[in-house]
């Protein structure tokens, strides 16, 4: 009989049947010592030499990550931002960045920083209008091409082979936040992308207790030695203690993502109903533009992300928002807390989001008490 392999749920559930060689330890071990002694010969007998180069508990994480996602390496850090920030530090003075109209307003901020200060070029494209990205490159000065899977907080769809092979017909690298969109349910490399970005701190770690961020390449090139560099130099590496949490909840990654995508499904049937809602944005649904483009790209689930804008303006989200008694108004995603968030507000002056957006975070709770508690804080507009 032909040997099966193990389904992705299985392998992360086992961390691939990870086993202590020295204990039978079924958990592996955190190792928290930041240097590491030299023997008789001064010699390095393990090759780990200071926690900011490698330590024995980030390695596992990244060697599972980087399998994830189909990568050849994955390197962990402190940060989303320190792991995002750092693949534009590859570029040199006088090239050019392409990126999403909508994306993560944190980055994007970080992109105008960097563009006003060091003399690289910056245009923001509308990323599901493949005509305008090809028009928002620049022939030899475009280096990076930014996507995210699915636009924050719109949710529009990206097409990541297409975008792929304009990107690549101009030799630049295409570097892919799939932060809501974890390999569970989609794979960029495999689609075309060169680098996966992740916030680890969301859907990977999944219980809102660390802050990181990783990277995955799909190749062993000149500009990810520099990204290797750029972390050593920086010391923006993740913690082994963050590390060891990080490892620990992606064993439950293939779980807590479909339960949250089943949930999101059916609030996002009920939204569309709602004669408070004026809008719902999710991909899962059939009315949203970029579903069938989602359809092609997806394995696992369309995730449990999504916005809705309530009749009325920031006034009347903001009340929504604040009557409701199980979701948790905050910011951040992916964990087992369904969040609530008015957008608008936590991006400050220069957001373009509209002003009546709320954006959801769907947890593991019951469907039923969420679409319940949602439905008694729209009630207060009626």
């Amino acid at each position: 009989m032909k040997k099966k392999e193990p389904s992705l749920a299985t392998q992360l559930a086992q961390l691939s049947h990870y086993i202590d060689p020295e204990t039978g330890a079924v958990v592996p071990p955190i190792q928290p010592s930041t240097t590491f002694a030299r023997d008789e010969h001064y010699q390095l007998p393990s090759g780990y030499k200071y926690s900011r180069y490698g330590n024995p508990t980030n390695k596992p994480a990244e060697s599972l990550l980087a399998d994830l996602d189909g990568g050849r390496e994955a390197l962990l850090f402190a940060s989303g931002l320190a792991a995002a920030t750092t693949i534009f530090d590859t570029l040199e003075s006088g090239q050019h960045i392409v990126a999403p109209q909508v994306m993560y307003h944190g980055l994007q901020d970080w992109l105008r920083h960097i563009s006003s200060r060091r003399n690289i070029g910056l245009t923001f494209y509308d990323p599901v209008d493949l005509v305008a990205l090809e028009q928002a490159i620049q022939p030899q000065r475009t280096k990076i091409v930014w996507v995210e899977t699915f636009l924050n907080p719109t949710w529009d769809v990206v097409d990541i082979s297409a975008t792929a092979k304009i990107v690549h017909n101009y030799g630049a690298t295409l570097a892919v936040d799939s932060t809501v969109t974890p390999p569970v349910t989609i794979k960029p490399l495999e689609l075309g992308a060169d680098i996966v970005f992740h916030s680890a701190t969301k859907y990977l770690n999944g219980h809102s207790d660390i802050t990181g961020g990783v990277l995955i390449t799909g190749s062993l090139n000149k500009r990810w030695e520099e990204i290797k560099t750029i972390r050593k130099l920086t010391g923006g590496v993740l913690g082994s203690f963050e590390a060891w949490l990080l490892t620990r909840g992606l064993r439950t990654l293939a779980v807590r993502y479909q339960r949250s995508s089943e949930t999101a499904v059916k609030i996002a049937r009920f939204l569309e109903n709602h004669p408070a809602v004026e809008k719902v944005l999710y991909p899962g649904l059939e009315t949203h533009p970029g579903h069938q483009v989602a359809r092609k790209q997806l394995f696992g689930g369309f995730g449990g992300m999504l916005s809705f804008q309530v009749k009325g303006g920031a006034k009347e989200a903001i009340r929504v928002a604040t009557a409701v008694r199980l979701f948790i108004p905050a910011t951040s995603l992916g964990g087992v807390e369904s969040l609530i968030e008015h957008r608008a507000s936590v991006e400050g002056p220069r957001s373009w989001v509209p002003e009546n957006l709320l954006r959801l975070s769907i947890g593991i709770e019951d469907a039923e008490d969420l679409t319940d508690d949602i439905d008694q804080a729209l009630h207060k507009l009626l």
